[in-house]
């Protein structure tokens, strides 16, 4: 793990946020190949979400919603982590987490008095992370909901608050009757959307995989209720084959199956991976039977019923729901790709060995000298020529070997070279990320050559 944050610091993907000013815990900036590769797992996901699908339309809702929208999902009343205070230290803890390293399982949905039964029983066996002992105070439920003081102009915070939202889905569920009437869909049909969530979390930990700002990727499918299963069943398969699709290897991949379902689910499944910390969730995938619409329709007082244009029958559509985050996602895939590769007679090197299509640069242009200005000339030229196509990269400093070690650790696929026969013939070096070996292509041709190998 620690050797894929230095990665992240050193190739300018992830940097701690407010960093000259010490940082501010569990919130992360996405540098400039951080910034491309998200973008990259953005679209893609987006594209096997919306553009594959005929049923599936997008939507892009707001951070700041309705108070009851919160109260009617019940994340007011029920959105929480059991927390607990070193009394030694002073450090505030998630319970769940504690026993979790005790090797003890406590289930996030149970109540406070059971999580105090469980946490009592392994006092012993507990030891706090930060000073190594075992004296807890009593857990309480702690809220997730960021508070904001949005429209109060009074500076009390505890009258009518106003929440940035937790997650995206809601965005959703009371949109859903907006899409049904202006898109032309009908039942079954999913909305998908990309966007910012947040959580007020006792202990982020991990790198980016527990944040307190995070981005969600979110798809709701509305269907009738004696089609559920089946359509969750259908889900299950695409989404497992999406990951494959992106390049991440199958052993790395499980299902988790939740045993402790909340009252109104009919069936949850977690896609896990196998982080350097473990096999943890990547993605949710759940049937969550009527319940988000029909609160929603209890609390704003709206019809929300479908009308079955086929067989007059009248409900309140089931929802099945898919949640990754960019974050997750994006961790998955650098630990997925990370080599380390010994080579004869030569020092080894580091290689991100990423899916083509998710790669933040896929081409890389390199002058053979800087000091030489034809060469330099005619690399700008290619550069001038690739740029409109692919992401691409002028690159002049330091020997050619430094270049392609650069490059192989931000996983660009495709690196040309052009030297003093590119002057006369016309052709460039051409350089496989995952080979390394070179062939001589004629400028002429780049274009359709390099869409062929990154569809390869």
């Amino acid at each position: 793990m620690q050797k894929i944050i230095s990665l992240c610091k050193r190739r300018g993907f992830v940097f701690s946020s407010s960093e000259i000013y010490g940082g501010f815990s569990a919130i992360y900036d996405y540098g400039p190949y951080g910034a491309e590769l998200a973008n990259n797992i953005k679209k893609e996901w987006w594209k096997a979400m919306v553009q594959m699908r005929e049923d599936i339309v997008g939507l892009d809702s707001a951070i700041f919603m309705h108070p009851k929208i919160w109260e009617a999902s019940g994340h007011v009343s029920g959105f929480s982590d059991p927390l607990s205070e070193c009394k030694k230290c002073h450090n505030r803890l998630r319970a769940d987490h504690l026993l979790e390293s005790a090797d003890v399982f406590a289930d996030e949905k149970m109540s406070e008095e059971e999580i105090n039964k469980i946490f009592s029983a392994n006092m012993e066996k507990i030891k706090c992370p930060i000073c190594g002992k075992s004296d807890f105070t009593e857990i309480k439920k702690f809220n997730l909901l960021v508070k904001s003081n949005l429209g109060n102009f009074t500076g009390d915070w505890s009258k009518d608050p106003v929440y940035l939202r937790g997650e995206t889905c809601q965005g959703i569920y009371v949109n859903y009757k907006n899409v049904l009437d202006t898109a032309r869909v009908k039942i079954p049909f999913g909305i998908a959307q990309i966007g910012k969530a947040f959580r007020n979390e006792i202990t982020a930990r991990q790198f980016i995989f527990r944040t307190r700002e995070f981005e969600q990727m979110e798809m709701q499918y509305f269907v009738s209720p004696g089609k559920e299963i089946e359509e969750y069943g259908k889900l299950k398969e695409v989404r497992w084959q999406y990951y494959l699709d992106l390049g991440i290897k199958e052993e790395n991949l499980k299902w988790h199956k939740h045993e402790n379902l909340v009252f109104y689910a009919k069936e949850a499944y977690d896609i896990e991976y196998n982080f350097p910390f473990g096999f943890k969730e990547l993605e949710g995938i759940h049937a969550r039977g009527d319940y988000d619409l029909s609160q929603h329709s209890k609390f704003s007082g709206q019809e929300l019923s479908y009308l079955d244009p086929a067989t007059g029958e009248k409900y309140i559509p089931h929802i099945i729901e898919s949640s990754v985050g960019v974050g997750r996602t994006m961790l998955a895939v650098l630990s997925d790709a990370y080599t380390e590769e010994k080579m004869d007679g030569e020092e080894g090197r580091v290689v991100l060995k990423i899916s083509k299509k998710l790669a933040p640069v896929k081409v890389a242009i390199f002058p053979l000298l800087r000091n030489k200005p034809e060469l330099v000339q005619k690399a700008k030229e290619v550069y001038d020529l690739l740029k409109p196509t692919f992401m691409c990269e002028f690159d002049d400093n330091g020997n050619i070997g430094k270049r392609y070690r650069r490059q192989d650790e931000i996983g660009t696929p495709i690196c040309l070279t052009i030297d003093f026969d590119s002057l006369e013939k016309g052709d460039v070096t051409i350089r496989d990320r995952d080979t390394m070996k070179q062939e001589r292509i004629v400028v002429k041709d780049l274009v359709d050559t390099i869409k062929q190998k990154l569809e390869q």
